[in-house]
């Protein structure tokens, strides 16, 4: 079988093409790990407009270019500059990408992502909303923003929380990478495919019926899959869930620290890296996500949460000690968990606004 001859919509960094009945979006930055900017987010609104309205597109397919994987995530640098400058990126980049984010859940055609290799951050936003999630054992998962004095975002908070036990907590936490059967076990993935057979599952999506069903869809990817759906943490899942069931930072904390376990142990090394106060907020918008009745109303605070982060000491500093200067040596303001007061967090939680009224509209529109 051969793939059907393409027809080019735009190229650079987003390649936008129909291949037969799949409409493809490449992330195309290979050489930093395609991470997404902001001209890259209005083009793939653009291209989920152009293939919803085509006939013709009866699958999209998001992939990422190069052997290292979809997505690391947003442009770090460019928010860092942003930032630091006091500007506005943040704002402005983060409300396009979360709208982005709910539409993609609600995408009214199969959304298929190729999860292969790296998968972080805003790529996970990109991918994990997905109707169909494709992950292979080249898969490296995570949301390590809390390592960069920020949080779990792009609807993060929503899906870690729809995780088994206090799964999503730990991974939310502590930023660990998840394999492919990994993020299969946390709800973050559905199928396990070798990367092997990525490129034939790619060809049989270029050529299914007009108007194929999500399930047919299903069908499809279930003849590459493995079946796998149940990685090395779920072995681990009885500790996890007592470590982290609590409602307080120091609490983990001490239920770790009560546990010799190399395992907590080393967990206890990996939360000591963080930023406190990032932590702290991160525990509490997941807390508040298990009652939340919506992806979008989880992004709405994200984004309250995010300009906050924006203007904020600890995300300039995470952002330089890990992407700037790497020295891996971040000077977190408050240094320790114990000095982050209800103050300092009020700002995070404060009530929506004017430009988030403006995105609750926005997704509104997203979900009709």
């Amino acid at each position: 079988m051969t793939t059907p001859a393409a027809v080019v919509e735009s190229d650079g960094d987003l390649i936008v093409r129909r291949e037969g009945a799949a409409g493809i979006i490449r992330l195309n930055r290979p050489k930093a790990l395609n991470a997404m900017t902001y001209e890259m987010s209005l083009g793939i609104d653009a291209a989920l407009d152009r293939f919803e309205q085509d006939p013709a597109a009866a699958v999209v397919l998001l992939e990422g270019a190069g052997e290292r994987g979809l997505c690391a995530g947003g442009d770090i640098r460019g928010l860092y500059e942003s930032s630091k400058a006091g500007g506005d990126l943040g704002k402005v980049f983060w409300r396009q990408e979360y709208v982005m984010n709910a539409r993609i859940a609600k995408y009214p055609k199969p959304y298929v992502a190729f999860m292969d290799g790296l998968v972080m951050g805003g790529g996970v936003g990109l991918s994990a909303h997905a109707r169909h999630r494709v992950v292979t054992e080249k898969t490296k998962l995570a949301m390590p923003e809390v390592g960069l004095g920020f949080f779990p975002d792009v609807g993060g908070t929503w899906l870690l929380t729809r995780s088994p036990g206090e799964i999503g907590t730990c991974f939310g936490l502590t930023g660990q990478t998840m394999n492919g059967p990994d993020a299969v076990f946390a709800h973050f993935a559905d199928a396990v495919v070798p990367s092997g057979k990525l490129p034939a599952l790619r060809v049989a999506l270029t050529v299914v019926r007009p108007g194929a069903t999500s399930a047919e869809v299903d069908t499809i990817i279930a003849g590459f899959a493995t079946g796998e759906s149940a990685g090395p943490v779920a072995a681990e899942q009885a500790s996890i869930d007592r470590w982290f069931a609590h409602d307080r930072m120091e609490d983990i904390f001490e239920a770790l620290e009560r546990d010799g376990s190399e395992l907590a142990q080393s967990t206890l090394k990996s939360l000591n890296e963080k930023s406190p106060r990032g932590m702290v907020v991160t525990l509490r918008l997941l807390r508040l996500a298990r009652n939340a009745t919506s992806l979008e109303e989880c992004l709405v605070r994200e984004y309250r949460a995010a300009l906050e982060v924006f203007r904020s000491d600890d995300f300039r500093e995470g952002v330089r000690a890990a992407v700037i200067d790497k020295d891996r040596n971040p000077r977190w303001s408050p240094p320790r968990i114990e000095d982050v007061t209800p103050e300092m967090l009020a700002p995070y939680f404060a009530e929506i606004g004017a430009d988030e009224l403006v995105f609750q509209k926005a997704n509104s529109r997203s979900r009709s």
